[in-house]
């Protein structure tokens, strides 16, 4: 890896990983350092309490993000990366240890209980749920070993950073950070 990184060279980045590895929070800090705008796939998928859009109007809305000049897009929703990862010129793949990412989920949920947080659309608060760390459990053991697969398969002009610890992710942050 290069000593600087240049984050400005990428308009389109997709930030993805299973749920409590940081996407949003790495979004916010890349965005930071880049003039391309967030878009917080959590914010654009739920409806006020939790109400799921239909399939096709998912995709619609999706497509439409994804055909934008720059982005910063956090968010798994594997079922439309075949609409937004070949438009994605640098893809990041947040892979962190299942314990960690399980206390970041739990830490979360106690933090933000019954709170929206500005990465979650409005009416949505914070809750607990089993099913939902049932999903960070199918994620961490299927899922991330498929979409690491999908990743393998990316074209020439596209760039991978897969980062297995927030040690490595902030190291790589660094790298392009700058003092105040």
């Amino acid at each position: 890896m290069p000593t600087a990184f240049n984050i400005k060279t990428f308009s389109r980045i997709m930030i993805a990983g299973c749920c409590g590895s940081g996407k949003s929070t790495l979004a916010r800090r890349i965005g930071q350092y880049s003039d391309s705008p967030l878009i917080h796939l959590d914010q654009e998928y739920w409806q006020a309490g939790w109400v799921e859009p239909s399939t096709e109007d998912w995709r619609l809305k999706v497509t439409a993000l994804a055909q934008q000049d720059k982005w910063i897009m956090d968010g798994n929703y594997s079922g439309t990366w075949d609409l937004r990862l070949p438009r994605a010129e640098l893809v990041i793949y947040l892979r962190y240890p299942l314990l960690l990412v399980l206390y970041r989920a739990m830490k979360r949920i106690v933090t933000n209980y019954g709170k929206v947080r500005e990465d979650m659309a409005q009416g949505c608060p914070e809750r607990f749920s089993l099913s939902f760390f049932h999903f960070i459990l199918v994620c961490h053991f299927h899922r991330s070993h498929e979409h690491l697969r999908q990743l393998e398969s990316l074209q020439s002009h596209q760039t991978l950073m897969v980062f297995r610890s927030p040690k490595a992710l902030n190291r790589w942050i660094s790298s392009f950070e700058s003092p105040a």
